[in-house]
């Protein structure tokens, strides 16, 4: 049995597809609504929630595979709840921030779990991805009302990698032998920068988005808003006020570890086009 947790977000649902294409199972996923589920056939469909501890621990029965994504509930209980169950091996999604900017909250946040999960007696298995192309969708709503994109670090390029090579990554890590204790740095195969990902989605949609770059400052209100002063401070040194060789490095982890070249920004931009109509 494996267990997706995340099962609706951007890599769990191309993950479980891939899993029941390649005949992987039995299957289970777990998901915060399960009449909002529309999983492939076969594939169990658990409710739970982590920030109930309740809710999400019998979705654990029988597993022996698990997909878990960083930071999503407390993450010790989420872990010492897996090492009872008898679930035997640990695929993490963490963050390559824990190479490349380790100084940030975030990034000790995402390493302490990787120690978690490493000091737990399973057999494990570590993602560290870069930007999510899935990021765009923040400017969604704008595009959606004809409005101009706003975004500081207008040229910028990082390898933005597409949530679905994260799955693909994931699904050869809890299907084939050989990633047990290893860690992988996932990026896309090449730097896009933010105004090349508007011009990509002008092409998705068939229409022009116009783009504005912003200062820093103008782009750390509305962000510390959202998310607190030290997540906002933190997103913005990532995206391009605080870079280094490690972040800008395109690796061909993905590549080599599922046989298929990295899907670009641009195939990303085709595939989402609705979402900004």
């Amino acid at each position: 049995m494996i267990l997706v947790t995340g099962a609706t977000g951007n890599i769990g649902t191309a993950l479980l597809r891939e899993l029941h294409a390649c005949g992987a199972g039995p299957l289970r996923g777990l998901t915060r609504d399960a009449s909002r589920a529309t999983f492939p056939e076969g594939v169990e469909a658990v409710e739970g929630d982590f920030a109930v501890p309740e809710s999400w621990k019998p979705a654990l029965d029988g597993v022996r595979s698990l997909f878990l994504l960083s930071r999503m509930g407390p993450d010790s209980d989420i872990l010492a709840a897996a090492r009872r169950a008898d679930v035997e091996h640990v695929v993490l999604v963490s963050s390559i921030t824990v190479q490349t900017h380790p100084h940030l909250g975030p990034a000790e946040e995402n390493l302490a779990v990787e120690r978690l999960l490493k000091d737990s007696g399973m057999d494990w298995t570590i993602l560290r991805p870069t930007q999510f192309a899935s990021n765009a969708l923040m400017w969604a709503g704008a595009i959606r009302n004809r409005e101009a994109v706003r975004a500081p670090y207008a040229d910028t390029a990082l390898p933005t990698i597409h949530p679905a090579d994260i799955a693909s990554v994931a699904r050869v890590a809890l299907t084939e032998p050989g990633h047990q204790g290893r860690t992988h740095a996932l990026t896309g195969p090449e730097p896009v920068t933010a105004r090349q990902q508007v011009t990509a989605i002008t092409t998705a949609v068939g229409r022009e988005v116009p783009f504005i770059e912003i200062s820093r400052q103008e782009a750390h209100a509305p962000m510390a808003a959202v998310f607190g002063e030290e997540a906002a401070d933190a997103v913005l040194d990532v995206t391009g006020g605080d870079l280094n060789d490690e972040l800008l490095a395109v690796r061909d982890t993905v590549s080599q570890i599922t046989g298929s070249p990295g899907r670009t920004f641009r195939q990303w931009a085709a595939e989402n086009a609705d979402m900004f109509r």
